[in-house]
């Protein structure tokens, strides 16, 4: 079959194109043909050598991508064979293998896409959508929140930015160059604003006309988190998830305490680290698909352009979420 495979931690362009033989199902597993690999920023890292931890691959050369959707081609023993044909969905978990033709994945782990949905939004939904709905449940929004979201444009942000609007808060998306702008405001948002732009801090205060920030949703962190942080009011809440530029928001507790401000990590081994969390998780967002309340917005690049779409997700050059098809 055809895959992306990498051989050494490094640049984009180490993401390479190769045939590999066919993986086959061991008991309890089933055989995706492969039609969407979702790419997260994460994968990005991995792929770098930069982050380290369970995530990283045991040995190289690994397929990188950990949530694919197609149809099952074949199933193992111990599987109920009705699974064949099926459209079907499912996170590898710290298995890597997306990023290819095939891929095997324990048939526990298996949803079956929503009708009239395709793929695509399917493995956009079972990562970054049950993401999106744990920090929604820890952050917990109102319909009398000012809510600021980070990185407003990405695959995370813009589902942000529909559930936000959804509940009748008024909404601040922050993102990078006009064309993300002008996706952000058709996504729902009331304000939007370009923090390429060093006033941007200033232009949100502005658009609130007196109101404050009630809420931040930040995945960004470093210095586009902080002035995000600064921007809260009296009594608002911080709620971190991720810390693309780099590094995480920097604040202290002195900060803190003189605002009244409250600050939290949304997902820590607590919330999402239980026993069937992460699979309620992933049936609320597929739930949230097949009801229309999140609509994914997916840019997609071919399996083949693997090393393209990592490059322009490093560079801030995509919008919604990346997927491979």
């Amino acid at each position: 079959m055809e895959a992306i495979r990498l051989h050494e931690f490094g640049p984009a362009e180490n993401l390479l194109r190769e045939q590999v033989p066919d993986p086959e199902p061991a008991e309890g597993q089933v055989r995706i043909a492969v039609e969407a690999s979702g790419v997260h920023f994460i994968d990005t890292a991995l792929r770098a050598g930069t982050m380290k931890g369970p995530l990283l691959p045991d040995a190289l050369p690994a397929i990188p991508g950990r949530e694919v959707a197609g149809t099952v081609d074949a199933v193992a023993d111990g599987v109920d064979p009705s699974w064949l044909g099926a459209r079907v969905v499912a996170h590898l978990g710290p298995a890597a293998g997306g990023y290819a033709r095939l891929a095997v994945v324990a048939a526990s782990s298996l949803h079956v896409v929503p009708d009239a949905a395709g793929f695509d939004a399917a493995v956009a939904m079972i990562g970054t959508g049950r993401t999106a709905v744990a920090v929604l449940d820890a952050a917990v929004p109102t319909a009398d929140d000012v809510v600021l979201v980070t990185a407003a444009a990405g695959g995370l942000g813009t589902l942000f930015v529909q559930a936000a609007r959804r509940i009748g808060a008024e909404v601040v998306g922050v993102a990078g160059g006009p064309e993300k702008v002008d996706h952000v405001l058709k996504e729902g948002a009331t304000h939007a604003v370009d923090y390429t732009e060093s006033d941007w801090p200033r232009r949100v205060a502005d658009a609130l006309g007196g109101r404050t920030v009630s809420l931040v949703l930040d995945g960004v962190g470093g210095e586009q988190g902080r002035a995000a942080f600064d921007l809260l009011g009296a009594g608002g809440r911080m709620v971190m998830f991720g810390w693309s530029s780099g590094a995480f928001a920097s604040f202290t507790s002195a900060d803190l305490v003189d605002r009244g401000l409250t600050a939290m990590w949304a997902l820590s081994a607590r919330t999402i680290g239980q026993p069937g969390v992460l699979r309620s998780l992933e049936e609320r967002s597929l739930a949230e698909l097949a009801s229309g309340r999140m609509r994914p917005q997916v840019q997609r690049f071919p399996l083949e352009r693997a090393a393209e779409a990592h490059a322009a997700l490093e560079n801030r050059a995509t919008t919604g979420k990346v997927v491979l098809v």
